[in-house]
């Protein structure tokens, strides 16, 4: 078994950040309409996040605020 390199790592968070942007468009919802649900006054988590912009990315407790937001399984950002 092969270790898991900060490529992959980079690629892990990429994909969450595609599903979530696609989840918050398919539900109608702005960078800035899901900033607020979570509680930042500002889109720049969110539009960071989305694309991994300088390493930023979700965490657990973002992901968990997002899924209720977009009321989506937490897994769905997973796939």
């Amino acid at each position: 078994m092969r270790d898991i390199d900060k490529f992959d790592i980079e690629q892990f968070h990429k994909k969450i950040g595609e599903n979530v942007k696609r989840l918050r468009k398919e539900k109608g919802l702005s960078q800035l309409a899901l900033s607020h649900a979570i509680g930042h006054k500002s889109v720049s988590i969110i539009s960071n996040a989305e694309i991994f912009h300088k390493g930023c990315h979700f965490n657990l407790e973002h992901l968990a605020k997002i899924a209720y937001v977009l009321d989506v399984d937490m897994s769905e950002f997973f796939k």
